[in-house]
């Protein structure tokens, strides 16, 4: 979780911290769930996992399931704190084995290069061709030099000009927009088209990088990453008391000074937590629903991958966010042999959500057991400046990293002044470990 993440950061910049948590267990709601009995009784069901479900302790299933873009600067900033500090010699990364798209009730591979985009079924001839000068301007454009940019301002065009630029119809720009860059909504049209580019370079980059696809998950489920960091936290100091329960957080003179909890407070200058610890602080912001399923077979066209994310663009089922699907399997050690765990989720828009996320459930058939839930989604109502107290956003419906990594690089910077600077981190980290020890 953000907490976890934030406070092995903090720890090894010298500040003393003490991480409380009301579960007794790290990571919040973005934990893994073992055995699997332990998931039948988080979401109220009585009957115990049929025999065919294999052993229970083989299961490891993420609540919020998040794939890492593999050469993404957040993640490698995150994993390679890890690394260096030697807390996660067994931190294992599995290359996701494809990222898909939905287009007419059908599923394809994303084309991100042009022997792909060339090959895909996604486009007729001339699309083709089009599609591939628009990725050939992605990969040469540089915004330090003016020669790349072929007419198009980087900071005034918008991305909506730049497809325009191309003729680029719907069905790529949709694509494009959501499974290459990773947008949720259509919002990005209007802006300035340098983040865009830099989005799908990134991701070009990445599956260059691994070959089948930019995503990265870690063996044994993402609950290893904020254990890492605690671990991180306690080399450097920090101290961690799980099966804690928080009573209040104490204020002085409108900031924070303490957390009260068993009678006693724990005084603090700053606090970090997420929203469900300050319900007073928070508003309410929208819903998410996620519905983790359990396969005995890998999802229908996507030749047979034992992990893949599939993308169902907003504008192909009449929506106005996109719905999301990412599967791991046997293969992470997440599931018993055989099997395959499958996470549907986007954010909700109607009085009827399990209706919303049903195209995505269609993909999936047949299903052995879904678990469904419904999160509200929180944002802070002040920046923290005066409070001291820096919550951290609610988990939303994608499937990966990248917004997570920027939530604390945010709260880094409110809480200390200064951008997350891993350089920096890195010089710290020698103070610790000396450097001939790496």
């Amino acid at each position: 979780s953000i907490e976890c993440i934030l406070s092995g950061i903090m720890s090894v910049n010298g500040k003393k911290v003490l991480h409380m948590d009301r579960n007794p267990y790290y990571g919040g709601e973005s934990s893994s769930i073992t055995p699997l009995e332990e998931l039948y009784k988080r979401f109220g069901i009585s009957d115990s996992p049929p025999e065919s479900m294999g052993r229970g302790r083989d299961w490891n299933v993420d609540l919020i399931p998040k794939f890492l873009m593999a050469n993404g600067k957040n993640l490698s900033q995150l994993v390679k704190m890890l690394l260096y500090t030697e807390v996660t010699r067994y931190l294992d990364f599995k290359v996701v084995e494809g990222s898909f798209v939905y287009k007419g009730g059908k599923i394809y591979k994303v084309p991100s290069t042009e022997t792909e985009a060339l090959a895909s079924n996604l486009m007729g001839m001339f699309e083709k061709r089009r599609f591939r000068k628009f990725l050939v301007f992605v990969a040469n454009f540089d915004e330090n030099d003016p020669k790349t940019f072929e007419g198009v301002d980087p900071k005034l065009t918008t991305m909506g000009d730049v497809y325009k630029k191309f003729d680029l119809g719907q069905d790529v720009v949709d694509f494009t927009g959501h499974a290459l860059a990773l947008y949720r909504t259509d919002d990005y049209l209007e802006q300035p088209c340098l983040e865009t580019i830099n989005r799908i370079k990134l991701y070009s980059e990445s599956l260059a990088r691994y070959g089948k696809s930019p995503y990265l998950y870690p063996l044994y489920g993402l609950g290893e990453l904020p254990q890492g960091f605690a671990r991180l936290s306690a080399i450097y100091g920090g101290t961690y008391m799980l099966n804690k329960p928080v009573d209040e957080i104490v204020m002085e003179g409108g900031h924070v000074v303490g957390v009260k909890s068993e009678g006693e407070v724990a005084r603090c200058k700053q606090l970090i937590c997420d929203p469900s610890y300050i319900p007073d602080r928070v508003h309410k912001v929208g819903q998410v629903i996620r519905v983790i399923c359990v396969l005995s077979h890998p999802i229908k066209n996507t030749n047979d991958a034992n992990s893949c994310q599939i993308i169902i663009p907003q504008n192909q089922v009449n929506r106005k966010s996109d719905i999301y699907v990412c599967m791991i399997s046997y293969a992470h050690n997440v599931a018993a042999q055989g099997k395959y765990i499958a996470i549907a989720s986007t954010t909700v828009e109607t009085s009827d959500p399990e209706a919303e996320i049903e195209p995505a459930l269609e993909l999936l058939e047949p299903i052995d057991q879904k678990f469904v839930a419904i999160s509200d989604m929180y944002e802070l109502t002040d920046d923290g400046t005066e409070s001291q107290i820096f919550a951290s956003r609610s988990y939303d419906a994608t499937t990966h990293f990248e917004t997570t990594c920027n939530d604390i690089k945010d709260i880094y910077k409110r809480m200390t002044g200064s951008d997350f600077d891993f350089e920096n981190m890195k010089r710290k980290q020698n103070d610790v470990f000396g450097e001939d020890e790496q």
